[in-house]
């Protein structure tokens, strides 16, 4: 299977709810919610892509040639590659349901993994898109980060209890889902959290907890003091507020305010090798890639998740050649132009 083969499925099994464009820049779907789209406008998605375009690499192939090291270490774990799939889940919803819930979470979990790397898996109004990631996750030595929404912490305590059993390697709770209109309409609680809320979840256990939904240097700092091991700079993939601006813009400021007291992801545009190389000089130690991983995944399911884990990975690799950097530490802030 190529990948070009695995985007020719995809188009084929995700119409008409995802077009697969030649590039999934939230022009053609936007304000499609459900569906794949951004808020209202679409901009908040929009933006996420205009910004890292405009972001160059400084090209220096002037250096003592000793490889490319990709990988990464995170939660006690080595990975390959310093990215990871996002938390995704409403193949019914927001797709068309030609694969399942736990088809997807099978796809991205067991895919992820062969290619070196792991994925975040999602939750939803009802728990069984939850639920159904337990068993991949146990299955897989628990290499993959279970993600929250923000319940109530009664419930949100009594998932965190399940995924221990799961042996997951850590979680997130995506706070910036407190606004998404898939689950106002559903009815569901879910909400703001405060710092002390968040400081209840992360104490009731020794999995690493991550706060996914922070977009400001005040909001790190707040994870921080949460006790949180890291966040993830995300706005829900531009589905939640139609003027947020694009995620890697606010990596500096949040970098330096944190420092390295916690661990910084950021999703949001990432569609390429170059991208990811952009956002660590910003600031990431990690990177989540959302929408692309879907579409791999019904178009090849493990197969072509595992493709296209490999094709962005050499991408950064190729990157890494032409900009003089031997390993993820060398990508550093003087390797890039705002």
């Amino acid at each position: 299977m190529t990948y070009q083969e695995v985007l020719e499925n995809a188009r084929k099994k995700m119409a008409p709810n995802c077009r697969v464009c030649k590039e999934c820049n939230g022009v053609v779907c936007k304000g499609e919610i459900p569906g794949t789209g951004g808020k209202g406008n679409g901009n908040a998605f929009k933006i996420c892509i205009e910004f890292l375009d405009s972001v160059k690499i400084k090209l220096d192939t002037i250096y003592k040639n000793e490889g490319q090291d990709t990988s990464v270490s995170l939660f006690g774990r080595n990975f390959k590659y310093p990215f990871f799939a996002a938390p995704i889940g409403g193949m019914n919803l927001n797709y068309n349901g030609a694969i399942t819930e736990a088809e997807y979470v099978d796809a991205v979990v067991n895919g992820t993994i062969a290619a070196g790397g792991a994925a975040f898996t999602g939750d939803g109004p009802n728990d069984s898109l939850f639920l159904d990631s337990l068993p991949y996750i146990k299955a897989a030595d628990g290499q993959a980060v279970p993600t929250i929404k923000p319940w109530k912490n009664d419930k949100a305590l009594e998932k965190i209890k399940l995924l221990e059993e799961a042996g997951a390697m850590a979680f997130a709770m995506d706070i910036d889902s407190a606004g998404l209109i898939n689950l106002a309409l559903a009815g569901k609680p879910v909400s703001a959290k405060s710092v002390e809320e968040l400081s209840e979840l992360a104490v009731s256990t020794n999995v690493p907890f991550i706060v996914k939904g922070v977009m400001t240097k005040e909001g790190a700092l707040k994870a921080l003091e949460a006790g949180a091991y890291g966040i993830v700079v995300s706005s829900h993939g531009g589905r939640v507020l139609q003027d947020a601006p694009a995620t890697c813009a606010m990596l500096p400021e949040i970098k330096e305010a944190v420092g390295d007291r916690l661990k910084i992801f950021v999703d949001g545009g990432i569609r390429s090798g170059a991208d990811v190389f952009k956002a660590i000089a910003l600031g990431a130690d990690g990177v989540l890639i959302g929408r692309p991983y879907v579409i791999a995944a019904f178009g090849g399911g493990k197969e072509g998740v595992e493709l296209y884990t490999e094709k962005i990975g050499a991408e950064l690799r190729d990157v890494m050649i032409m900009s003089g950097c031997k390993n993820i530490s060398d990508i550093t802030r003087d390797k890039i132009i705002l």
